[in-house]
């Protein structure tokens, strides 16, 4: 008997499923098409740059500063530097008045060195990349697919997953250094501000533990999971995108579904991350 043969007879309903396309086989047949989309954009990366220069420059200032009037308020770097200006704020807020329950508030610059750099600067940064780039490129993907550009373009002898989604692969990974270093460096800054100026600490304290603990291996860490993070959003949009159809519905229903996976993706890409760096060994003592 065959292997085939003995896996069709030990799981009968997942054979069924999967031979009357039910939904494990449409699972399976959608985390492949995912698969080969990826591996087509990533391979794509020398040929796109070689033929689709002007485009990969356009797509790279589109992703970075956004377009039109809204550039500095509605682009990445607007909103990314409020989000995380509240954010790393709060963490403050917190963990001074959490830490001075227990008399320690002097620790304050170590929570805003730990949790903004190991955690909350990746999240913020991956959740706001799915947002405010990933969702525009899903619903102009799926815009061009619906209005048959797409098909005109493989018509006029242009590899489409070239031209859209490796470019806008590059793009997304270029922009990403400047924009985290930009989000990074107002995470550092507005939690010594708040702690400083609302809650009275001195400067000297709040600099010494916060440059202690602060480690450039964590920094550099948290540089790489946003990296992965931005692959991983880019191909995701640029493949629900691509592949939307159904009209104005379809392609709302594929932003829906690009969202739903890369929020998804940017929160198990931390944790895994933390798992495999800190797991372990955390990398601090702290004694009072």
């Amino acid at each position: 008997m065959s292997t085939a043969a003995v896996l069709r007879a030990r799981f009968p309903r997942a054979a069924a499923n999967l031979s009357n396309g039910g939904a494990a086989g449409r699972g399976l047949d959608q985390v492949g098409r995912l698969a080969w989309f990826a591996l087509t954009s990533v391979g794509l990366i020398p040929y796109a740059l070689r033929e689709y220069r002007h485009e990969t420059l356009r797509q790279i200032a589109q992703v970075g500063m956004g377009t039109g009037a809204m550039a500095f308020v509605g682009g990445a770097v607007g909103i990314g530097g409020f989000v995380v200006l509240s954010g790393a704020s709060l963490i403050a807020i917190q963990g001074f008045a959490s830490l001075g329950n227990i008399g320690v508030e002097a620790f304050t610059g170590f929570f805003a060195a730990l949790i903004n750099v190991r955690i909350g600067a990746p999240v913020i940064g991956g959740i706001l990349l799915a947002s405010i780039v990933g969702a525009g490129v899903t619903a102009e993907l799926g815009a061009m697919r619906t209005s048959e550009e797409i098909d005109a373009l493989e018509v006029m002898g242009i590899k489409s997953v070239a031209y859209l989604a490796s470019t806008r692969l590059i793009a997304g990974l270029v922009a990403i250094f400047p924009l985290y270093a930009g989000l990074v460096s107002v995470a550092f800054l507005s939690p010594q501000l708040t702690t400083t100026l609302l809650y009275g600490q001195s400067h000297g304290t709040y600099e010494h533990y916060f440059r202690t603990f602060l480690r450039p291996e964590d920094v550099f860490w948290s540089l790489v999971e946003v990296v992965i993070m931005t692959a991983v959003i880019m191909v995701t949009h640029g493949y629900y995108g691509y592949t939307a159809s159904g009209g104005p519905v379809g392609v709302g229903e594929a932003v829906g579904r690009s969202m739903r996976f890369s929020l998804i993706s940017v929160n198990v890409i931390v944790m895994l991350g933390t798992l495999a760096i800190y797991g372990v060994n955390p990398n601090f003592n702290l004694t009072v």
